[in-house]
């Protein structure tokens, strides 16, 4: 997995400093990586503007509770299998991605069953990204 061939773009700005401080933590340790915040509104409108960031060479992989639910190790050989893609990875607003929008997502995501906020979402995407990275060359920060 290659960072910089990655980017999350997040509905709604993030809130609490813990989360935003977690956030940063993980981005200095994966350079390249970019998140990019989408103002809050309904789901079409949020929709529209999650299109119009989207860059043709992009691979969409939504984030959602119906989504695909892997273990850390799973999660990492699947981003393995995208090789060089240009990977976006999508959090929606607090209601949620429009089924429009899931449709069109090469690849659907859970970071879990339980229901999060967007947040804390967001941060615990970031903190698995780097495990993937860590994961894929075989450093210790993941400990299986």
């Amino acid at each position: 997995m290659n960072p910089s061939r990655c980017r999350i773009l997040a509905v709604g700005k993030v809130r609490r400093d813990w989360i935003q401080k977690g956030i940063e933590l993980y981005l200095k340790r994966l350079p390249g990586l970019t998140v990019t915040e989408l103002r809050d509104s309904s789901p079409e409108k949020e929709a529209d503007s999650i299109r119009a960031a989207l860059r043709p060479d992009e691979t969409l992989i939504a984030l959602m509770e119906q989504g695909e639910c892997l273990g850390s190790i799973p999660f990492a050989r699947r981003l393995e299998q995208f090789e060089n893609e240009r990977l976006v990875f999508v959090i929606g607003g607090a209601d949620g991605l429009t089924a429009e929008l899931k449709l069109q997502a090469q690849w659907q995501l859970s970071l879990s069953p339980l229901t999060f906020p967007h947040e804390l979402a967001r941060l615990m995407l970031v903190e698995q990204l780097f495990r993937a990275q860590s994961i894929v060359q075989g450093r210790p920060y993941h400990r299986a």
